[in-house]
């Protein structure tokens, strides 16, 4: 686990270059705003968002782990499981606990306020997937925290849900086309680009629905899947209806945006 930062570090920059780049070359969606602006605010969010959590947090998830382990916390640390079976129930039991907060950030209107700066993106690509006020980062990070001890996740467990919860978001956010049968296989195992763009829907109730990052099993189960938005794919309009000046998208209104009432 020492090297943690350098492992998610690489694999981040690794699917952002390859999923940027399939979006260049399979592109399933026409931009609607200019790319650069919306790529400088969407990372400049990441670099604070990260700096922010190191500053209110003396620990992150695998350390928590970790001292959960050595002091028998959580309910997986009271188990004798083979490995590989307590490392994919941490995990399973992680990414439902992520879907029930997603669903609470919808739902509830102070956690709205900060949530909908993710929506408010005009267009969806890979750099979507990390678009998050620095106030939401907070807020489910703590979760997270409270989530892993309760659980009694493994070090390796939250390494490993922290890598593929952060690439499974850029994937499913992605820009990129996938043949409709394989989108269908796919669906079953995981969330895919068209399965969770009908979230971005501008609609309400398609955007209250498909609320997965990663495993695509809790929307089916409690009821909040949406196979396709009505407009389809290439005619549904993605962001918020309150929120469409791309002046006003801009980093700086993004960063106060839930602070002030939208003028727009």
């Amino acid at each position: 686990m020492q090297h943690e930062g350098v492992i998610r570090l690489s694999i981040f920059c690794a699917v952002l270059a390859a999923v940027a780049a399939w979006e260049l070359l399979a592109p399933r969606r026409q931009l609607t705003v200019a790319k650069g602006e919306r790529w400088f605010a969407n990372l400049s969010l990441v670099a604070i968002g990260t700096a922010v959590v190191r500053l209110a947090f003396p620990l992150m998830p695998v350390e928590v782990a970790l001292l959960a382990q050595q002091r028998g916390w959580g309910a997986l640390n009271q188990t004798s499981l083979p490995p590989l079976m307590e490392l994919a129930l941490a995990v399973i039991a992680l990414d439902f606990i992520i879907y029930l907060q997603h669903v609470l950030f919808h739902f509830l209107p102070i956690l709205w306020r900060f949530h909908r700066m993710h929506h408010t993106d005009l267009d969806l690509d890979v750099t979507s997937g990390n678009r998050f006020h620095p106030v939401e980062i907070v807020i489910s990070l703590g979760i997270k925290l409270a989530a892993v001890v309760l659980i009694g996740a493994s070090p390796l467990a939250v390494l490993v849900f922290e890598v593929v919860l952060n690439a499974s978001a850029m994937f499913s956010h992605g820009n990129i086309s996938l043949p409709l049968g394989l989108d269908r296989w796919l669906r079953l195992l995981m969330v895919t680009p068209d399965m969770h763009r009908v979230h971005h829907s501008v609609v309400v109730r398609e955007t209250n629905s498909n609320f997965g990052f990663n495993l695509p099993w809790w929307d089916r189960l409690c009821g909040t899947y949406r196979p396709q938005p009505e407009a389809g794919q290439l005619g549904m309009t993605i962001g918020l209806k309150e929120y469409r000046d791309p002046c006003r998208l801009t980093l700086p209104h993004l960063l106060v945006q839930p602070f002030v009432k939208n003028k727009s």
